[in-house]
């Protein structure tokens, strides 16, 4: 049985970032990976999605070029040729995901992984692949990085055909004509964006109130207008099902507060949420809690069991890449004896790469006003700014949101061209405590986007220049 420092179990943005740096820290390390380094969002996620959506945003701009002075006849594309490419830029980062881990020197196991009892005081972790053991290795410590899959709901089971997932509407054969995205969170609404901008009739049903609930309500308020005047159809408050097949086809109700409305499409996308990839791991003999299929975690990812940490989807919200990545450095430094920050849940940036897009980080106008503290709102459009109006994307807004008294930066959000690039330096800011006053000095490119950002925090303070 072979031993090592430290045992990854999954290969993901968690996964192989925690190996990684327990390998620059000395540890001897080896990964277990089921499927494909990169995990989901390398793979099936992240990168594939944002290929797609650039592809969409081309075949925008080629049927609007009149607006920058062009023309084009026979605008086409091939959704063969679209989808390859899009598989093509994962192929490439497995690899490099794959060559940066032999690189470090980590060892790296083809198949399931599940625990084993103890060793002395190291785990053992048995690998398994097509249902047949392989071996067995063992860790003092463990790191559970299984990341989540789509969930699914009586009467809207994916089927693959006519019911899609995540993982079919990434590679259609055809375009549909006629799509229905159940869901709209930041999947939901990307894919929404990509189907509608090659040319299908999209119509999104949402069960909350509004779409995007996680964001600030202004913003999601703003990009409902927006995704309505592109042609997609926004149902709220909306209640689906059964979804029923036949000839090729997929009907359904839909009822909302105005009332039911009859529903034919060649495809549906579910995106209703995920669930944590916890079955099969052998925790029932551990002190692991598991709460709504996550794993219980403390601020440094350690479990209830000795010795067993868990990362990334897995170990709850927020459900992103980047999340689970300084999770997988935070869990690993730990390990190593280092005295790392916890990670501050609202410094996590959100981002959804739709078009228009949107970013935010902290705390919403809603859950500002529920702190009782006294808020200072900051606003500006891109209706204001040079650079947008050279870029033809007018359509945005920044929104920051200050405590009146002490100057914090509770919130800040942002919809419009770019802003997943731009959301950052505000990340910057309430990581290192930044305050009106400094941002307020701080000096912006121009002409860039950026500037809203600037205005924004002017704006809050009851000093926008160009608005």
């Amino acid at each position: 049985m072979d031993k090592f420092d430290l045992i990854v179990v999954g290969g993901g943005p968690g996964g192989y970032v925690a190996a990684l740096r327990a390998a620059q820290l000395g540890k001897n390390v080896a990964v277990v990976e089921s499927t494909h380094l990169g995990g989901i969002c390398l793979n099936w996620g992240c990168i594939p999605t944002k290929a797609l959506l650039r592809a969409s945003e081309l075949n925008h701009q080629l049927h609007n070029l009149a607006e920058f002075g062009f023309s084009a006849e026979k605008v086409s594309f091939d959704i063969e040729k679209v989808v390859a490419r899009s598989r093509a830029v994962s192929r490439q980062l497995s690899r490099g995901v794959a060559g940066l881990l032999k690189k470090a020197k980590v060892r790296v196991y083809d198949g399931r992984a599940k625990l084993a009892g103890r060793d002395g005081k190291a785990h053992v972790v048995s690998i398994t692949k097509d249902g047949k053991e392989m071996g067995r290795i063992a860790a003092p410590d463990v790191i559970l990085a299984t990341g989540a899959r789509a969930r699914h709901f009586p009467g809207l089971e994916p089927d693959g055909e006519l019911v899609w997932t995540y993982r079919e509407a990434m590679v259609p054969k055809e375009l549909p004509k006629r799509l229905l995205v159940i869901g709209s969170g930041a999947i939901g609404v990307e894919f929404a964006s990509f189907y509608r901008n090659m040319g299908a009739e999209v119509t999104i049903a949402e069960v909350a109130d509004r779409i995007m609930i996680a964001e600030d309500a202004e913003i999601s308020g703003l990009a409902q207008k927006a995704f309505e005047k592109q042609g997609i159809k926004v149902l709220t408050g909306a209640k689906v099902g059964p979804l029923n097949k036949k000839d090729g086809t997929v009907s359904t109700q839909i009822t909302t507060a105005a009332g039911t409305t009859d529903v034919v499409v060649d495809k549906v996308i579910l995106a209703v949420g995920i669930v944590g990839s916890v079955e099969d791991l052998g925790l029932e003999q551990t002190k692991v809690k598991i709460d709504k299929t996550h794993i219980v975690v403390d601020e440094f990812c350690r479990t209830g069991e000795p010795g067993l940490w868990a990362i990334g989807d897995v170990a709850g919200a927020p459900w992103l890449a980047h999340k689970a990545s300084h999770e997988g450095v935070i869990c690993v430094e730990k390990i190593a004896g280092h005295n790392p920050e916890p990670l501050h849940p609202l410094n996590i940036p959100g981002c959804t790469y739709s078009r228009p897009q949107v970013a935010s980080v902290g705390l919403t106008e809603e859950k500002a006003k529920a702190t009782g503290r006294k808020l200072k709102i900051g606003r500006f459009p891109f209706l204001a700014n040079g650079k947008a109006l050279a870029m033809g994307e007018p359509d945005g807004l920044t929104k920051t949101i200050f405590d009146a008294e002490t100057g914090e930066l509770l919130g800040a959000h942002m919809i419009g061209a770019e802003v997943t690039e731009m959301i950052q330096g505000f990340v910057i800011a309430r990581t290192s405590e930044l305050t009106e006053a400094e941002l307020k000095e701080t000096v912006f490119p121009h002409p860039t986007i950026s500037e809203t950002m600037h205005e924004s925090v002017l704006a809050a303070w009851g000093g926008a220049l160009h608005f």
